[in-house]
């Protein structure tokens, strides 16, 4: 998933995104609205760490996103 894909299907990530940084507040993930850099900058916040892990553990996110939706679209083709 890329940034573009993150912001339009920001009402379906938002609880994927509070289960994954739990120390986010709705307040931020509504603040976020599926912009990559405002995602990192909340964690980067919240977590105390370097914008450069924050944006790792972001692409790890998003990575693992895409896979699931692949995954979800392969069995469906099975199916």
């Amino acid at each position: 998933m890329n940034s573009d894909e993150m912001k339009g299907k920001w009402k379906q990530l938002k609880g994927s995104v509070r289960e994954r940084w739990g120390k986010l507040t709705d307040d931020d993930v509504d603040i976020i609205n599926g912009q990559n850099e405002q995602l990192v900058g909340k964690i980067q916040e919240k977590y105390g760490i370097a914008k450069d892990e924050a944006q790792r553990q972001v692409d790890d996110w998003m990575r693992a996103d895409r896979q699931a939706h692949d995954t979800d679209v392969e069995r469906r083709r099975a199916s």
